[in-house]
């Protein structure tokens, strides 16, 4: 029984030590883990807070950037324009504020604005098509010529654009008869609203693009009908610029599709005109197209730098 009992002892004893040795390791082993995890904890609670100061400082420094633009910009474009005269054109879903700002801009710059052309989205429906198509050949006058394939927007933009828009110095700030047609026409149909006089025929152009891409079916199709009136108005005057955010250059978006289209040789584009140093971009822009030069301008894909490089000379607008 003696000798029982001492291998009993034994055996129990050598779990005892098996089972605090487990227990001393874990204990161990949990203090070196909490102790790594504490450390990488650490890190990246210092790590967040140098982010948070960091995005801070970027925050005040583009708040600075932009407040340094929008002061500074009526005496970086003053002259740029002068003696030209510009129309607005926006798209729908297009921000308002960017319209408003790049009119103002435009008059420091010296142009006259004629005005607005709001476009409904209903001229973009699918739908209407054929609808577009009659009108605008009802509407075609001889100092319009459409293609042989022209479609429906082509020929609308055509038209639109013989109203909006010339090249004769002539013509400029003065609306005629068939030009004060075709907008009302347009109108009564629903496809444009439009506010100053924009049938005083403007010499040079921007279209504001929507801050969202067109995502719904048939979004592609709207964006070509808008390249197709930006072309027209860059066809029948000196110079056309189409602006938007930084979202009108990504995919889907308006300038992204006109950058990868035939137009992107004639209409130069701005994927910034929504911050005040992209709206002196636009008007160097314009300057630019005055002189016969297109360019895409901004920070998205496609464009070839921020502005115009080298920067057209103030005063001197082709």
């Amino acid at each position: 029984m003696i000798d029982f009992r001492y291998h009993l002892v034994s055996i129990v004893a050598i779990f005892l030590a098996l089972a605090l040795g487990i227990v001393l390791g874990s204990t161990t082993l949990s203090d070196s883990v909490s102790d790594t995890l504490r450390q990488q904890a650490n890190s990246a609670a210092r790590t967040a807070q140098q982010a948070r100061l960091d995005q801070r400082r970027s925050e005040r420094q583009l708040r600075g950037e932009e407040q340094f633009a929008a002061g500074l910009a009526p005496q970086i474009v003053a002259n740029r324009l002068k003696g030209q005269s510009l129309v607005l054109v926006e798209t729908p879903g297009a921000g308002d504020d960017s319209i408003e700002q790049l009119g103002e801009l435009a008059k420091a710059a010296g142009a006259a604005v004629t005005g607005r052309v709001t476009i409904q989205k209903k001229l973009l429906d699918e739908d209407q098509r054929g609808t577009v198509d009659e009108l605008a050949s009802q509407l075609k006058t001889g100092g319009v010529e459409f293609p042989a394939d022209a479609g429906p927007y082509t020929k609308a933009g055509a038209v639109l654009a013989s109203a909006l828009v010339t090249r004769d110095a002539a013509k400029t700030g003065r609306e005629d008869p068939s030009g004060g047609t075709v907008l009302n026409s347009f109108k009564q149909a629903g496809y444009i609203t439009t506010s100053g006089k924009p049938g005083q025929h403007a010499t040079v152009a921007v279209m504001v693009a929507p801050s969202n891409v067109y995502a719904y079916d048939g979004g592609a199709e709207a964006n070509k009908a808008l390249i197709s009136l930006a072309a027209a108005l860059d066809a029948a005057d000196r110079g056309t610029v189409v602006g938007g955010p930084a979202t009108s250059a990504q995919k889907g978006g308006l300038i992204a599709a006109l950058r990868g289209s035939d137009t992107d040789d004639s209409v130069s584009t701005v994927d910034t005109v929504d911050t005040s140093s992209g709206q002196v971009v636009a008007i160097l822009a314009l300057q630019n197209e005055l002189g016969g030069k297109s360019g895409r301008y901004g920070t998205g894909d496609g464009a070839g730098g921020y502005l115009p490089s080298p920067a057209p000379t103030a005063g001197k607008n082709g």
